[in-house]
């Protein structure tokens, strides 16, 4: 069961030096990350009160990278715009059933696992299953479910995560992602018909709520940039910053103080 938007991945050409910028420009800090081995990639992590989390990823070896779908599309992010949103992933607890009832109707490959290994040496373990057609902003997203174990997934580290002051001066969780797109009714359609969400048009815009997230396609004449990522934390004045070739909007907002669900 998809509960809602997991993470976004952000290609960067140096997440270190983006971390940096994320922090000075936005407030967030990116205290988390590791190499994905042998996949090319590596990353920094701006994790989040709701359980969700900013990915900055690099890639360090681009025929590595080319040969894995998040790698791929972080390749193509970097080599088309210099970085930005490479694609995005929606948490499901109970992947396996959900990859073969999509797989029964050809939208989604295989359940996968994956793994990278923290700077302390600890794995960080994932399975993944990804959709038929090539990620991107505009495409299907890919599925993940995490193994709730070790210091960035058990419960402690959930707890921790959701009380976590970043440099704003508060928690901050992910509230709404808005994609550019040239139809937003023809990706709403498409969205619907791999993966099952309901969109409703709003004007010109195609919205979906997923779990406790907002999708937003919205045409592209209206957007200055090709993703807005909305967050909430408790601030006393919002704030908007385009950074990483995307615009991160920091809205006011309570944030309660609890454990994000992971059942």
């Amino acid at each position: 069961m998809i509960r809602g938007i997991d993470h976004l991945v952000i290609a960067c050409a140096d997440p270190d030096a983006a971390a940096r910028e994320l922090e000075t420009a936005v407030g967030l800090s990116a205290s988390g990350g590791g190499r994905h081995v042998g996949r090319g990639t590596f990353n920094r992590i701006a994790w989040l009160a709701d359980g969700s989390y900013l990915e900055l990823i690099g890639v360090d070896d681009r025929e590595a990278a080319l040969d894995q779908p998040v790698g791929a599309a972080a390749v193509r992010a970097l080599e088309a715009r210099g970085g930005g949103l490479a694609t995005y992933a929606l948490r499901d607890d109970d992947l396996e059933a959900t990859a073969v009832a999509l797989g029964a109707i050809g939208t989604f490959g295989p359940v996968t696992h994956g793994w990278r290994e923290r700077d302390d040496g600890e794995r960080v373990e994932w399975w993944t299953s990804f959709p038929t057609t090539e990620l991107g902003p505009e495409s299907a997203p890919f599925l993940i479910e995490h193994a709730y174990t070790g210091a960035e997934w058990g419960i402690e580290a959930l707890a921790e995560r959701a009380r976590f002051t970043h440099p704003i001066g508060s928690p901050v969780a992910l509230a709404r992602l808005d994609i550019a797109a040239s139809d937003p009714p023809l990706v709403a359609a498409s969205l619907h018909d791999q993966l099952g969400i309901d969109f409703w048009a709003v004007a010109d815009l195609a919205v979906a709520d997923v779990g406790a997230h907002v999708l937003r396609v919205v045409p592209t004449r209206e957007m200055a940039v090709p993703a807005v990522v909305t967050l909430a934390a408790e601030i006393e004045s919002p704030r908007t910053v385009e950074l990483l070739g995307l615009r991160f909007d920091v809205e006011r907002a309570h944030l309660p103080a609890a454990v994000p669900d992971r059942s």
